[in-house]
């Protein structure tokens, strides 16, 4: 028997989600292996539910393209054309996946991209 006391969702030992009880007499956390008696769980109901977004939600969160090119991590590298130091990357894989990356780069300053093949 374990020292702590707690939900009977979670092991008492570990505190990791236990599964639902099956036919079994006990419930065998899959982490540490605590057994807990299945008659603990007697007159416990297990409910779930679902909640949908509305679609008038998700389409706010749209971006323009502009703003997009210009998100993400900003290094210390020269712009080829304004000569300024600050652009934002992103990789993407081009080629066969036995080949590297594509990164592309975005001038913080006058947005002009340039790529480079690894």
């Amino acid at each position: 028997m374990s020292c702590f006391r707690g939900d009977l969702n979670f092991c008492p030992e570990c505190g990791n989600v236990l599964p639902v009880p099956g036919m079994k007499s006990t419930i065998t956390c899959p982490r540490c292996s605590f057994k807990v008696p299945v008659q603990d769980f007697t007159g416990q109901v297990i409910k779930s539910s679902v909640v949908f977004n509305s679609l008038d939600q998700s389409s706010s969160v749209v971006e323009s393209e502009e703003d997009a090119e210009l998100k993400g991590p900003v290094i210390d590298r020269k712009c080829s054309r304004c000569n300024k130091e600050g652009m934002v990357y992103h990789t993407r894989q081009m080629r066969s996946a036995d080949e590297g990356q594509t990164v592309f780069f975005t001038c913080i300053h006058c947005r002009f991209q340039e790529k480079e093949d690894s």
